[in-house]
């Protein structure tokens, strides 16, 4: 693996150990596309640091569980009347 690409698999599983986020939210912030952080965390991190890969894992499993209410608020948040 490329030195450049194992920096990035590393900075984005800090980012999302740190903040909890969405691997659409970690994707927007280094800017490259969801296929590419969840080919990281799920394929390239584990062969780099087992732990943080499965520390990984349990945030992106939580997430995946909560999916379905966060698409919820926000269609709430979009017709709620403003008054």
């Amino acid at each position: 693996m490329q030195d450049y690409i194992q920096r990035r698999v590393l900075e984005i599983c800090a980012y999302i150990l740190e903040t909890k986020a969405t691997v659409r939210q970690a994707a927007q912030v280094f800017n490259v596309s969801k296929s590419t952080v969840h080919k990281d965390m799920t394929e390239r991190l584990p062969s780099l640091n087992k732990k943080l890969a499965q520390k990984v894992r349990a945030v992106l499993n939580l997430n995946k569980a909560e999916r379905h209410l966060r698409g919820g608020e926000a269609t709430r948040r979009k017709y709620k009347p403003n008054g």
